[in-house]
């Protein structure tokens, strides 16, 4: 299994050593159930899911264990990954959009997946609000007219430009799904590729008063410049359409609007041997919380330049500082279970 490594650490060995080879008191041992113990956590090549992986790396670290570099890799391979030793956990895991990657990896047998993370996230497709009232806009499959798709047409050759998803996300195969599902592969284009390069190209289209359309999730920073209901508007689906296992899944929200994905949960996914070993880590890992306001907050802020390990390192401090009494509760729960 091969990664590639963040600058928060140095380069390392990816098997796992779970077996302390030094004597501790009681009272270290009580304190630091981990003392000893290495960690391998794993990230994809999304920036702003460093933030998040850092507040579970940092609660390890008080626990005592030896957390090594982020190992940075694509979902389906970390899901692999994890299953097989290679990785201890990833704190991204997206519930229900990445459920072939965990089902193809192993499932319940080989991975550990309890709590929920972070609640709530949505994706979908946005154009710009103005183009979108200007011509009555407000389902995806209205893209099938010819005539639509062309108002968001930027390299001429007369179909839409959707600025999409990277491969290896799994966001694009569920495109990839939908321009079948909804005819309309004659009159769109998926543009892949870098996402942060394709939003940047985005924005700019935007901010000279161009028509856009695009994919985007929350929480994320894309949503803080162009915020909808102001800028921009959500798409619906003319029905529910996914691929794979979920085929059958209506993607309706609570509140009746219909986006084409379902919401999803992040989660921490770990393997399960090493969580049932280090029972201390398995509770952090359920317990966890972390607000997709705070998400998108600290992604914002990445966005506007905030972006260097050093000022990641500090919104991690600055996180942790303003919810001391939680964070401590957990590390408490998770000192006890492993007593």
């Amino acid at each position: 299994m091969t990664f590639s490594f963040s600058p928060r650490l140095r380069s390392l060995a990816p098997a796992l050593a779970v077996i302390s080879a030094l004597a501790v008191s009681p009272a270290n041992a009580a304190e630091q159930p981990g003392k000893g113990i290495s960690v391998l956590p794993i990230k994809s090549s999304i920036a702003e899911e460093t933030f998040q992986t850092l507040l579970v790396v940092r609660a390890l670290e008080e626990l005592g264990y030896d957390v090594k570099d982020i190992g940075e890799i694509d979902y389906a391979a970390g899901h692999v990954a994890l299953a097989n030793g290679d990785a201890t956990f990833l704190a991204a895991h997206w519930n229900p959009l990445q459920k072939d990657f965990y089902e193809r990896a192993g499932g319940d047998a080989k991975l550990y997946r309890e709590g929920v993370y972070s609640e709530g996230a949505l994706q979908g497709y946005l154009i710009d609000k103005k183009t979108a009232e200007a011509h009555g806009i407000t389902r995806i499959d209205q893209l099938k007219d010819p005539k639509i798709a062309a108002l968001f047409d930027h390299d001429g050759d007369g179909k839409a430009d959707l600025a999409g998803c990277t491969p290896g996300w799994g966001c694009e195969a569920v495109i990839e799904h939908h321009l079948d599902a909804y005819g309309l592969r004659k009159t769109v284009t998926h543009q892949q590729g870098s996402y942060s390069a394709l939003m940047a190209d985005t924005i700019t289209r935007f901010n000279k008063g161009a028509p856009v359309l695009y994919y985007t999730w929350t929480p994320y920073w894309v949503s803080g410049i162009l915020v909808p209901g102001r800028d921009v508007t959500w798409l619906q689906v003319p029905f529910s359409a996914l691929p794979g296992s979920r085929k059958d899944v209506d993607t309706a929200l609570a509140n009746g609007q219909n986006y084409g994905f379902q919401a999803n949960n992040q989660q921490i996914v770990a393997n399960r041997a090493w969580a049932e070993a280090n029972p201390a880590a398995a509770t952090l890992f359920s317990l966890m919380r972390l607000p997709n306001a705070d998400i998108n907050a600290q992604n914002l802020r990445m966005r506007n330049g905030e972006n260097s390990q050093a000022d990641i390192a500090r919104h991690v401090d600055g996180w942790i500082a303003g919810h001391r009494q939680t964070w401590d509760g957990w590390l408490a729960q998770a000192r006890k279970a492993a007593h």
